[in-house]
């Protein structure tokens, strides 16, 4: 079973709500939106960092923002940090830049974490490990599904 399968397995056997959304191939947040034909607002970008003390971790930005290194260092309480590249991502969940969805484990062996103001959002689209599908879901669903460490905000405006 891949990794999109495996993803949708686990949604379903939670009984989690969710819809799969079909679409060109998208590799960008500005792309995938667009593809979706969703706003760039509700996109949750899926970032793979190694973070020193604390290993491997899947952060959640919404595709509107960026990651603000002092707020993610208070955040996940380290100093050091840096994004994992192509081939480490690749290692780790045989995945491609923008395929890694919202998840760490079990479908993965990271930690997944998102800032608190995220959760605002109402609703969450993201890769289903995939760059032709996503997964659109509330954020109730998700955070139930997907259990991620809530912390404080780490992003800024784009």
């Amino acid at each position: 079973m891949d990794r999109s399968e495996a993803l949708l397995a686990l949604l379903a056997a939670g009984g989690h709500r969710h819809a799969v959304l079909e679409h060109a191939e998208a590799r960008t947040a500005e792309e995938a939106a667009a593809a979706r034909g969703t706003p760039l607002a509700v996109g949750g970008k899926s970032v793979l960092l190694r973070a020193e003390r604390v290993g491997d971790v899947v952060i959640v930005v919404g595709s509107d923002r960026r990651v603000e290194g002092r707020l993610l260092r208070r955040a996940l309480g380290i100093q050091r940090y840096r994004f994992a590249s192509p081939e480490e991502l690749h290692a780790l969940t045989g995945l491609r830049h923008g395929e890694l969805p919202a998840f760490g484990r079990p479908l993965f062996e990271a930690e997944l974490v998102v800032g608190e103001d995220f959760l605002a959002r109402g609703e969450i689209v993201f890769a289903a490990a995939s760059a032709t599908r996503s997964v659109r879901m509330s954020i109730a669903d998700w955070l139930a599904a997907a259990r991620p460490r809530v912390v404080p905000p780490f992003t800024a405006a784009v």
